[in-house]
């Protein structure tokens, strides 16, 4: 299958649930127009349209703004926070300023790493 993007998009593991849930509960506050799509389901075409292969999107979620640029992992969760507004936005601002940056980024890669242990996740989350 391949859906076609028009504007920013976050892209995450459709397989895992606990990345489903995160990504539908950023998607629910975002206040400016955005999509929040399984990488299933956009094949290799449509992630070759995006400038990534299915490598990048197995290990971390990314996010694509509308002139192409691509941020992965904790910088994809700050850009998809930050498309909301009030704390969310705050909250995602603050994931790409130093200190703050510098937890967040090994933050990131513990959760993706163990996502197969929290709540709501399956086997299928397990990398």
């Amino acid at each position: 299958m391949h859906a076609t993007i028009t504007g920013p998009v976050l892209i995450f593991d459709g397989d895992c649930a606990f990345c489903t849930a995160a990504a539908h509960r950023a998607a629910a506050g975002w206040t400016r127009p955005a999509e929040a799509v399984a990488w299933q389901r956009l094949g290799a075409a449509g992630l070759r349209e995006l400038g990534l292969t299915e490598a990048d999107v197995r290990h971390a979620a990314h996010w694509v703004d509308a002139r192409g640029r691509r941020y992965r992992g904790h910088r994809a969760v700050a850009q998809a926070l930050m498309a909301g507004s009030g704390g969310r936005r705050l909250a995602g601002a603050a994931l790409l300023v130093p200190p703050v940056s510098w937890l967040a980024r090994p933050g990131y890669w513990v959760v993706a790493r163990y996502r197969h242990r929290l709540p709501g996740a399956t086997e299928a989350c397990r990398l």
